[in-house]
């Protein structure tokens, strides 16, 4: 598969639900419930599964198939949200990882109650 970058699967993304009179729906508040359902189907793949379970479950075609398929609906849909808010994902995402680089420096362990904050 060549490589693709983010702007051009936004642009495919945009045409396939342009074709299909789609646009009217994908307002952030829906597409933002939807991106919110897809990551709830993939969660629901590993719901029950112990650790060991879970680290091997793309070991098994059929599921590692509905992984791959609830990836794509999560990424899909996230990055049409970005999309229609005007975020550029990746530029998001550098800043972010910037932010944490300097929140968590190599020098000191992280304290307890800042290893899983959203900021």
């Amino acid at each position: 598969m060549k490589d693709i970058d983010v702007a051009e699967l936004q642009r495919r993304l945009a045409a396939f639900a342009a074709a299909r009179d789609w646009g009217q729906y994908h307002t952030p508040k829906n597409l933002a419930a939807a991106l919110s359902v897809e990551a709830s189907e993939l969660l629901e793949i590993f719901q029950w599964l112990t650790p060991e379970q879970s680290a091997a479950v793309m070991e098994d075609a059929g599921t590692a198939h509905r992984v791959t398929d609830e990836v794509a609906d999560v990424f899909a849909y996230l990055l049409q949200f970005c999309e229609v808010l005007g975020i550029d994902p990746t530029a998001a995402l550098v800043a972010k990882l910037e932010r944490n680089e300097k929140r968590f420096p190599l020098s000191g362990a992280p304290e307890p109650g800042d290893r899983h904050s959203s900021e």
